[in-house]
C-alpha cells in the first residue's frame, strides 16, 4: 500500500494552517478569552544563570522563529549555490523585480504614513511570504509554465535576504559587541562541527552542534542583535549534506507548529473600535503598499528587466505573468508580521494596527492572486489544448 506524503512538506496545507492560526489568534483576542491568553503571552520565563528573561511572546518571536530562519537560510544557501540564483543570468531578472518590489512599497508606505511616529514602519510591506505565495501557486496555478514558479521562488528568496538584512541592521539596539563576537565564535565552531559531521557521520557531533547552536542563539539574543539572525548564520555556514538533513527533519515542525504558533501570537491583537478614518496611517500604508506597491514595483521593474535581455531571445516571463507574480509578492504575512512587531515594539495601538494592516493587505493580495493566477493558468491550459 502506498503511503501518502506528509502534507506538512507540501505547500497548500501549511498555507491553510498558517491562515487558520492567524484567524484564530485574531478571533480569540477579540472575545472574552483575551485577558487569559494575554496573561500567558506576557508571562516571563527566565533561564537561571543567564541574562535571558523573555516573555512567552518573545520566546516565540525570538526563539521559535530562529528555527524558521535556520531553515530559510539553508534554502537560501542552496539556491545561491546550486539553485535558481547560482548565476548572474538566472538572478538578474528576479533581482531587478525584487528591487522594485521593495522600493515601490516603501515609497507608497512613506507617502501615506511617512509623517510622525509611523514613518518607522517602512520596512514592513517589503516582505513576501514564500510559503503562502507558493501555496497559492500550487492551489490555483495548474498549467502555469515552470518559469513562473521559478521566477516567484527566486523573487521570494531575494525578498527574504532583504528582510534578513533589515532585521539585522535596522533593529539592533545597544549592541554588546563582546557578546556578538562570542556568538560569531560559536557560529564558527558550529561550522567546523558540521564539516566534521559530514566527514565522520558520528551522532555525538550532531548533539554537540545542537548545543553550540543554542549557545550561539543565546549569545546573539543578549547581544542586542535580533536573535533570529543566529538562525540565519547557522543555516548559511552549515555543511551542505548535514544542512539538507536538518532542513528535511525540521520542515514538518516549522510548517506544522512553529509558523502557526507565531502567526497565532502575532495576530493576537484587538481590533480597534474606531471608524476607518480614525485608523493609524501605518494601517493604511501597509494595506495599500502590500497588494498595490508590490504588484506595481515587481511588474514595472520586471518589465524593465525584460528590456535588458539579449536581442532575439524570448523573455523569461511575459507581462501578464509578471503581474501574477507581483500580486503573489504582496502576500507579506510571516516576515511582515515580524517586521511590524519590531518596527513598533513600543507602539501599543500603532503596533496592533500595523499587524492588522499586514493581515488585511496580505488577505487582499491572497484573494487577488488566487483570481489572477487562476486566469493565467486557464490561459495556458487552453493554449496546451490547441497546440
Amino acid at each position: 500500500m502506498r503511503i501518502s506524503a506528509n502534507p506538512l512538506r507540501g505547500q497548500q496545507f501549511p498555507s491553510a494552517l498558517l491562515l487558520a492560526a492567524a484567524a484564530l489568534g485574531l478571533l480569540l483576542a477579540n472575545l472574552s478569552t483575551h485577558d487569559g491568553i494575554a496573561a500567558v503571552l506576557e508571562a516571563h520565563i527566565a533561564i537561571p544563570g543567564t541574562a535571558l528573561d523573555l516573555s512567552v511572546e518573545e520566546w516565540v518571536a525570538d526563539g521559535l522563529l530562529a528555527i524558521f530562519f535556520l531553515v530559510v537560510a539553508i534554502e537560501l544557501r542552496h539556491e545561491l549555490t546550486h539553485g535558481e540564483l547560482n548565476s548572474v543570468r538566472k538572478a538578474v531578472q528576479p533581482a531587478i523585480a525584487a528591487a522594485g518590489g521593495v522600493i515601490v512599497p516603501i515609497l507608497v508606505y512613506l507617502l501615506i504614513a511617512g509623517g510622525g511616529e509611523t514613518h518607522v514602519g517602512w520596512p514592513i510591506p517589503t516582505a513576501t511570504d514564500i510559503a503562502f505565495a507558493l501555496g497559492v501557486l500550487a492551489m490555483f496555478g495548474k498549467g502555469l509554465p515552470t518559469a513562473v514558479r521559478v521566477f516567484l521562488l527566486a523573487l521570494a528568496i531575494l525578498d527574504d535576504i532583504i528582510g534578513i538584512i533589515f532585521i539585522a541592521v535596522l533593529f539592533a539596539h545597544d549592541v554588546d559587541w563582546l557578546m556578538f563576537g562570542l556568538a560569531v565564535v560559536a557560529v564558527a565552531v558550529f561550522w567546523a562541527l558540521s564539516h566534521w559531521l559530514h566527514a565522520t557521520g558520528h551522532s555525538g557531533i550532531a548533539v554537540a552542534m545542537g548545543v553550540v547552536g543554542v549557545i550561539a542563539w543565546g549569545l546573539m539574543a543578549v547581544s542586542g542583535i535580533h536573535a533570529t539572525i543566529a538562525g540565519v548564520l547557522l543555516g548559511l555556514v552549515m555543511a551542505p549534506v548535514p544542512a539538507e538533513r536538518v532542513r528535511h527533519a525540521l520542515e514538518p515542525t516549522v510548517n506544522g507548529l512553529i509558523l502557526p504558533v507565531f502567526a497565532f501570537v502575532a495576530a493576537f491583537v484587538v481590533i480597534p473600535q474606531v471608524s476607518p478614518a480614525q485608523l493609524s496611517p501605518a494601517f493604511w500604508g501597509i494595506v495599500v503598499a502590500l497588494p498595490v506597491g508590490k504588484v506595481v514595483g515587481i511588474t514595472l521593474f520586471g518589465w524593465l528587466s525584460l528590456q535588458l535581455r539579449p536581442r532575439g531571445t524570448a523573455p523569461a516571463l511575459v507581462l501578464p505573468d509578471l503581474i501574477a507574480a507581483g500580486v503573489l509578492g504582496g502576500i507579506g504575512f510571516t516576515v511582515s508580521l515580524l517586521l511590524a512587531n519590531l518596527a513598533f515594539a513600543g507602539g501599543g495601538d500603532i503596533r496592533d494596527e500595523a499587524i492588522l494592516g499586514v493581515l488585511a493587505g496580505s488577505l487582499i493580495a491572497l484573494v487577488l492572486s488566487g483570481v489572477i493566477v487562476s486566469m493565467r493558468a486557464r490561459h495556458y491550459r487552453m493554449l496546451a489544448k490547441t497546440a
